[in-house]
């Protein structure tokens, strides 16, 4: 499995650029100085909610490749979403850039059909994204119950009610029209899978009945994971843990920087889901997008300073997002050796 190096060169060039702007704009000597109240101490237990964040979101696909017939070890789950976040991490647009390696991924380290991988890590993808909105109305709702709303909060709770009702239905309108999505899909992936099978040789040239049958094989295991109700259910407790993890890694730096308050406590289960939109950017892992858009969060909303935010928001992403990819590469590694063994 390869990636695009010089894309993913000049992407982190790029994310470079933004986090250099964001901390020019905030002050680096401010930042250094807010940064400097970290202890390693604290800085390690961030790091160790981050790696149970991994562990949690691992046996989510565990058990949604349980769900389609794949038998696979609590460990085996960890390194292969270790893997898939890692693919994630290095690549542009988040999940969608990364998800067709992280499918390959899979496919190789479970012996399964790279549709059956594909399909479980778009399930995984879909179910994380129930409790991230449900944290964030939870958050939201106890700040509007308690203190003053004002026109930044209104903002965030019209974006995340939005996303609450549009996406669902969509979701529900494309199901339940999925024969003609397939069909739809078939005419826009055959001919360029055929121009790609002509420039490499290794992926071949496929008939448009091939192409169509492993369509039909994804949308098949998608149904297998959305019919069976206890995988589902189990699935969706670790997401919501992975999610409480996230959000508590960010509660922690906030605390580690700066005396917080309820606002604070509160207002993580909304930043943490909302900002986690920004990593769709077409820098690798939403590096930099991720970064500004807390701070735009919660500096109007809790009213610290806009350091104080920025360098929450930098320890936040070294327990999601650079210490991950340490792990997960290392992971992408070992499963890559296991394969080939």
């Amino acid at each position: 499995m390869e990636f695009d190096t010089r894309t993913i060169f000049v992407g982190f060039l790029g994310a470079v650029a933004v986090l250099a702007a964001l901390l020019w704009v905030v002050g680096i000597g401010e930042t250094r100085r807010v940064l400097g109240l970290l202890s390693p101490a604290v800085l390690a237990v961030i790091l160790l909610v981050g790696v149970v964040w991994l562990v949690a979101w691992g046996l989510a696909l565990r058990r949604v490749l349980g769900a389609l017939g794949v038998t696979a070890s609590a460990a085996d789950g960890f390194l292969l979403y270790a893997a898939a976040a890692f693919a994630n991490n290095v690549t542009p647009f988040g999940q969608a850039g990364g998800e067709p390696f992280s499918a390959l991924l899979i496919s190789r380290a479970t012996d399964s059909e790279y549709e059956t991988g594909l399909a479980a890590i778009a399930s995984l993808d879909t179910l994380n994204f129930v409790p991230s909105i449900l944290l964030a109305l939870v958050g939201l709702s106890y700040y509007a119950a308690r203190f003053t709303v004002g026109d930044s909060v209104r903002l965030v709770l019209g974006v995340v009610v939005l996303l609450a009702v549009g996406i669902p239905a969509l979701a529900y309108v494309g199901w339940r029209n999925r024969h003609a999505v397939e069909a739809r899909i078939v005419r826009l992936v055959h001919p360029v899978w055929s121009a790609l099978g002509r420039r490499l040789p290794v992926l071949g040239v496929p008939n448009r009945e091939s192409v169509s049958r492993r369509i039909d094989g994804f949308f098949r295991a998608i149904e297998r994971v959305a019919t069976s109700r206890r995988d589902l259910a189990v699935a969706l407790t670790y997401s919501t843990l992975g999610w409480l993890c996230m959000c508590l890694a960010l509660a922690l730096s906030l605390r580690a920087l700066t005396p917080m308050t309820d606002v604070g406590a509160a207002v993580v289960f909304v930043v943490v889901p909302v900002a986690s939109i920004a990593s769709i950017t077409p820098l690798p892992g939403g590096t930099g997008g991720v970064e500004a858009a807390i701070v735009l969060l919660l500096v109007p909303i809790t009213g610290i300073s806009a350091a104080t935010a920025t360098s929450a928001a930098l320890v936040f992403r070294g327990a999601t997002y650079w210490f991950p990819i340490l792990l997960g590469g290392g992971a992408t590694a070992w499963l890559e050796a296991r394969t080939g063994r």
